[in-house]
C-alpha cells in the first residue's frame, strides 16, 4: 500500500506526534509498504529551524526508506497563541501549495492532529487525489485550550468546534488514540462505527530495560544520586512546577536529585523559580533527540508523569509512560481516568494526585525505600507493554484497518 502520512511534526523534533508516526512508518515499510511523511521544517519546540533546513522552501529526504516532503512554516517557540496559530495556518497553506506535485500516487492519506489545521490540508489533498481520508485524532482540539482557559471566547469556540465536527463527518475513518476520545465523539453524534482506537505505544526493541549509561551519569554530576526525572513538553498542561516544589521540600536529602529535560511554553519560568529558590537539587536540561531517551530513562530510578487537574484529562493517556515502562522504569504519576487505569493494571506506578507536592514527595520517599518493590514495578511495566503496547503491532493492526477502506 501506498501511503501519505501528514503532520506538521516529525524527527528529528521531539514530540509525542513525531515518535507516533516515525515508528508507524518505519515499521510499515519494514512490512513492505510505501510510506511518504509530508512535514514541516524541524523547529519545534524551540522555534529555531534546523541548520541544515534554514532558509529552504522546501526538503525532500529519505529516513529509514521513509519518504519524507518537508515544506516551509513560520516557524515559533511553543510559546504564544496567536503566533503558534499563525504557524500552524502557515504550515496547512504551504503543505497544499508545495506538497501535491511532489508527491507520487497514493492509496490513502492519514492526516495526525495536533494540529487539526493541517488536516485541512489532508483532506484536501485526499480529495484531489480520490484517496480515502483518515483523521488521527492524538488531542482533543479546541476543548484542550477551553479547559486550559486559553480560549475563552464563546463565538471563536464555536467556529473552531464546527471545524472540527466538518473533519470527522469527512473522514473516511477516525483513529483516536484512546478508548475516552471514542466515546467521546460518540457522544458528539460521530458514527462508531468509523471510529476505532490505535493506542500509543513503545518499540520495545529500543526502549528496553538496561543499566545506567556510566558516562552519561557522570557528565550530569548523579553518581551515588538517587534520580528522580520528568522528561517531556514543560508547557501549561504538564504542572511541572509541582515538581520543582517537591523538589524545594526534598532539597536537604542530598542523595536525591531530580532531573527535568525538555522545552515548553512554562520553562523560562520554572527555570526562574529553582534560580530564585537556589535548588542545588534540580539540574535541567534541553530537549534531547530521540535515540538518547532511551538512556535518559535508564539512568533514572523513578520517573515522573504529571498533568494538571483538568477534567478534560480524565481521557488523555501520556504517550511517554509506555515508553519508561517499556525501559524498566517505575513511575510516580498524578493521573486520572484511562491513564490511571492503564497504569494500576500495569502495577508498575504510584498513583498520586494532580498538583500535590506533598503526595509527590511521600511517594518519592517511598520508591527510595523500598528497592525490591522498585524492581517488581519495573519488570512489571516491562512485561504489560510487551504484551499490550508493542509499536510493532500496534502498527499491523492499523494497517489492517487501513486496508479495509482502501479495497
Amino acid at each position: 500500500m501506498k501511503i501519505a502520512y501528514l503532520c506538521q511534526y516529525y524527527i528529528p523534533e521531539p514530540s509525542a506526534p513525531s515518535a507516533r508516526i516515525s515508528e508507524f512508518s518505519k515499521q510499515w515499510v519494514l512490512d513492505g509498504h510505501q510510506v511518504t511523511v509530508i512535514t514541516g521544517m524541524p523547529n519545534h519546540p524551540n522555534g529555531s529551524i534546523l541548520k541544515q533546513y534554514k532558509g529552504k522552501l522546501t526538503v525532500d529526504e529519505n529516513i529509514d526508506g521513509v519518504c519524507v516532503l518537508r515544506n516551509w512554516l513560520y516557524a515559533t517557540p511553543n510559546r504564544g497563541v496567536i503566533k503558534k496559530t499563525i504557524s500552524h495556518l502557515s504550515f496547512m497553506v504551504s503543505t497544499v501549495l508545495l506538497s501535491l506535485h511532489r508527491l507520487n500516487k497514493i492509496d490513502i492519506l492519514i492526516a495526525s492532529s495536533p494540529t487539526f489545521f493541517s488536516a485541512f490540508a489532508g483532506l484536501f489533498i485526499s480529495r484531489i487525489r480520490k484517496v480515502p481520508f483518515v483523521f488521527e485524532v492524538r488531542d482533543l482540539w479546541p476543548a484542550i485550550f477551553v479547559e486550559l482557559g486559553i480560549l475563552q471566547h464563546p463565538f471563536l469556540i464555536k467556529i473552531l468546534e464546527l471545524l472540527e465536527m466538518f473533519l470527522y463527518s469527512n473522514a473516511d475513518l477516525i483513529v483516536t488514540v484512546t478508548n475516552s476520545f471514542r466515546d467521546r465523539l460518540i457522544e458528539r453524534g460521530i458514527e462508531s462505527g468509523k471510529i476505532i482506537v490505535i493506542f500509543n505505544g513503545a518499540m520495545v526493541s529500543i526502549y528496553r530495560p538496561g543499566s545506567k549509561d556510566r558516562a552519561l551519569v557522570e557528565e550530569l554530576s548523579l553518581e551515588d544520586k538517587f534520580v528522580v526525572s520528568y522528561i517531556g513538553s514543560h508547557g501549561i498542561s504538564q504542572g511541572v512546577n509541582t515538581i520543582v516544589n517537591a523538589a524545594e521540600i526534598l532539597r536537604l536529602r542530598s542523595n536525591i536529585d531530580f532531573l527535568l529535560v525538555g522545552d515548553g511554553a512554562m520553562k523560562k519560568s520554572i527555570g526562574q523559580t529553582i534560580i530564585d529558590k537556589k535548588l542545588s537539587n534540580v539540574k535541567m536540561l534541553p530537549p534531547q533527540s530521540k535515540d538518547l531517551i532511551p538512556d535518559f530513562y535508564r539512568i533514572s530510578d523513578v520517573c515522573i508523569v504529571p498533568l494538571k487537574n483538568i477534567s478534560l484529562f480524565d481521557s488523555f493517556v501520556p504517550s511517554k509512560i509506555f515508553e519508561i515502562m517499556a525501559c524498566g522504569i517505575p513511575i510516580i504519576a498524578s493521573v486520572v481516568g484511562e491513564a490511571k487505569e492503564i497504569l494500576q493494571r500495569s502495577q508498575s506506578a504510584k498513583i498520586i494526585s494532580p498538583e500535590s507536592a506533598v503526595e509527590l514527595v511521600t511517594a518519592i520517599e517511598w520508591m527510595f525505600d523500598n528497592h525490591q518493590e522498585r524492581s517488581k514495578m519495573a519488570e512489571s511495566g516491562r512485561m504489560f507493554v510487551c504484551d499490550h503496547y508493542d509499536r510493532s503491532i500496534l502498527a499491523k493492526n492499523y494497517m489492517n484497518h487501513l486496508r479495509s477502506i482502501v479495497l
